[in-house]
């Protein structure tokens, strides 16, 4: 007697069932049979689910079509590429001349308040990456500046139940990576103005990329964000340029991933919190060696002087 098996169903239901399925299942669900395989591959279902997680991705640029309407990014490589996290052991060779930098990137955010669906925030913009500005300032990309702040019409909650997804998108070659680590590593308050900063970051390649949500308070609760940007600094807290933050990040892009799980979003954290006091670390060492620098000038210039004196005297 023949087993009847999943694949018996009609086509058009089993379309419909891998459709309800999230990313990760999907995906699994393709690994089964060559069957299931084809109809997983369906554009349209994995496209639907790009929207789903990530908003952003269906707004339109300023050349009126979304990040999955240009046709070198394809939605299943896509996701594949910004839903697990990058692999930290990313690195770059400073000496590889060939590498070949985009001359565009599409920044894709979304900020979600800790177990909702819908986003609270959804943004996409698109940086030319090909001047000689560009390439040798600091790495920096706003989603949100002060002087446009946008207000948030939510229940009272936390900065810390904050969530930020921001996927960095090379349109050429369709690659892509999400350079935020989902949960808020730090929330801090700004010395000055006393706004709450919320820091999300990944290290990748020894450098930190760190996207930050300026917010203000009232009656401790959130009400509007006022910032939102990325940066990338290096192990010494210097700023990293536009090449170089390039170059980090076209090696994420083709580099190894891991899962998007629980461990992976508490790792991301310990990260942070390592590179923070080995930053320290380099400071307070260098700060000694500069004492050390100026004790040993002192002493230096003492005897000169000490010497100088002695054979005044003694003529």
């Amino acid at each position: 007697m023949r087993t009847t098996t999943v694949e018996d169903l009609p086509a058009d239901v089993l379309a419909y069932a891998l459709r309800r399925l999230d990313g990760p299942s999907l995906a699994a669900a393709s690994c089964a049979t060559a069957g299931l395989r084809t109809l997983a591959a369906d554009p349209a279902t994995w496209r639907a689910l790009c929207l789903a997680q990530w908003p952003s991705l269906g707004l339109e640029t300023l050349l009126e079509h979304s990040v999955l309407g240009s046709a070198a990014v394809s939605p299943q490589r896509l996701f594949a590429d910004a839903f697990p996290f990058p692999s930290t052991s990313t690195s770059t060779d400073a000496t590889a001349a060939d590498q070949c930098l985009p001359g565009e990137l599409i920044s894709a955010v979304d900020i979600y308040q800790n177990g909702t669906p819908r986003p609270l925030f959804s943004r996409v913009m698109e940086t030319s990456t090909s001047s000689s500005w560009f390439l040798t300032s600091p790495f920096r990309v706003d989603a949100v500046e002060c002087k446009n702040p946008v207000p948030l019409r939510a229940a009272p909650f936390s900065p810390s139940e904050l969530e930020l997804s921001w996927i960095v998108v090379d349109p050429r070659s369709g690659r892509a990576v999400n350079v935020s680590s989902r949960r808020a590593v730090a929330v801090d308050r700004h010395w000055y103005t006393g706004e709450t900063l919320v820091r999300y970051a990944v290290v990748l390649g020894g450098s930190k990329f760190e996207a930050t949500v300026t917010c203000s308070e009232e009656a401790g609760c959130l009400n509007l964000i006022r910032e939102v940007s990325l940066t990338v600094e290096d192990a010494d807290g210097a700023a990293v340029s536009g090449e170089g933050s390039l170059r980090l990040l076209v090696a994420a892009m083709e580099g190894p991933r891991k899962r998007a799980g629980e461990k992976e979003r508490e790792e991301a954290k310990r990260r942070y919190e390592e590179f923070v006091r080995s930053k320290r670390g380099r400071k307070e060492s260098k700060a000694r060696r500069e004492v050390l620098v100026d004790l040993c000038c002192s002493a230096v210039s003492a005897v000169a002087v000490l010497s100088f004196l002695a054979s005044v005297v003694l003529r």
